[in-house]
């Protein structure tokens, strides 16, 4: 019984954090996408920003373990959430410029 309560106690302090994923501004290959890629790689990195910015919300359930169970996991979710919302919105203004230079 000891055991599946350590199991599950690390399990939940594990998931509490959330990690929204931080993009990368300038991609390898963006100078060669078309129009329509650009396009559709601005509202992708738009996307990141709206997850990102989700999981920065108190009522979610990985807002709340992180509370209840692990205090810094909250603050580095945070430092994470802003992170990302950052790349994300730089990331689609060179993707905006690069289709500015394309006229598309």
């Amino acid at each position: 019984m000891k055991n599946s309560f350590t199991i599950l106690l690390l399990l939940l302090i594990c998931v509490s954090c959330a990690t929204p994923t931080v993009v990368n501004i300038i991609g390898p290959n963006d100078s060669d996408l078309s129009c329509k890629e650009l396009s559709s790689e601005i509202a992708s990195a738009n996307q990141y920003a709206d997850t990102a910015q989700a999981a920065k919300k108190m009522n979610s359930p990985h807002n709340i373990g992180a509370i209840i169970f692990f205090i810094p996991g909250m603050g580095v979710t945070m430092k994470n959430v802003e992170e990302a919302t950052v790349a994300a919105n730089k990331r689609a203004v060179h993707l905006n410029k690069l289709k500015n230079k394309k006229n598309c």
